[in-house]
């Protein structure tokens, strides 16, 4: 809208409104619609008024901008569902949250019940080790200590080879080896060690049972129990994962006793295929 334009529709509004004041109104009020539409009128007016003030005062076009009422709504409306899609957007994150920390909670849960569980089974195992331990105990005092070797050496023999043919092997390792420490140097002492790797040999302590028929058989003696010793002592080795020295061994055996008893024999020869000798 130009200057003139404002002017010309200023000027009209200005000039009706006098005529406008000097016709005589009617006896009856106006009507609220109509008095609605004199308000807006008047509003009309003073605004134009203030746009042609403008101009004139400061001698620069006027320029009337158009309503923007529906673009205000518009952008008002695009904000309002941005705002939907975040607020959308948030529930959904606290939805996810919310199914995170009932699922924490439920593996915290767990996680307890699984303690509590190992600490009982711990508190089990404890009580049932302290239970073993009480009876070691007493099983260690109620067992009698193993009788004092007597002075005799033939004595000493004697009664360890019996605890032998009883089977009290623990008594007569004892035996042995005590009649081997004390009666080192007497016709019987490498029998005794024989014997002593024979209560050895028993319970698979292979390492001690070789050192003990190794002292029986050194020199070699021609006696009854040599080839079982020498048999006994290549069987150790095997055991030990020292086929090679149980090879050299079982050769011995052939070679020192050619006469030994039909089941030294076979023994030997199914310990040679153990060892795997050439």
């Amino acid at each position: 809208m130009t200057l003139k334009s404002i002017l010309l529709a200023a000027l009209l509004a200005s000039t009706a409104l006098p005529a406008l004041a000097q016709t005589p109104l009617p006896q009856d009020p106006l009507d609220d619609r109509s008095v609605r539409r004199v308000e807006r009128m008047e509003k009309v007016v003073r605004e134009l008024r203030s746009i042609v003030f403008q101009g004139r005062d400061t001698g620069k076009p006027v320029v009337v901008q158009p309503a923007e009422t529906e673009a205000q709504i518009l952008t008002l409306g695009e904000r309002i569902t941005d705002l939907e899609q975040t607020l959308q957007k948030v529930n959904g994150q606290n939805e996810v949250l919310t199914h995170d920390l009932d699922q924490a909670r439920r593996d915290s849960t767990e996680q307890k019940g699984r303690a509590e569980a190992l600490e009982a089974r711990l508190a089990a195992l404890e009580a049932k080790l302290t239970t073993m331990e009480t009876a070691a105990v007493q099983v260690a005092a109620e067992t009698p200590a193993p009788p004092a070797p007597p002075a005799d050496p033939a004595v000493a023999f004697k009664q360890a080879r019996q605890f032998l043919l009883d089977g009290d092997y623990a008594n007569a390792e004892a035996a042995f080896s005590a009649y081997v420490a004390n009666y080192p140097d007497t016709p019987r002492t490498p029998e005794a060690r024989y014997w002593l790797g024979e209560t050895l040999f028993v319970r698979e302590a292979y390492g001690d049972a070789a050192g003990a028929y190794l002292g029986a058989v050194r020199g070699w003696p021609q006696s009854s129990w040599a080839p079982d010793a020498t048999l006994k002592l290549s069987r150790s080795l095997v055991a030990l994962k020292k086929p090679a020295d149980a090879c050299k061994t079982l050769d011995e055996l052939a070679r020192r006793y050619p006469k030994a008893p039909p089941a030294v024999v076979s023994r030997a020869a199914s310990t040679r295929v153990a060892a795997k000798c050439g």
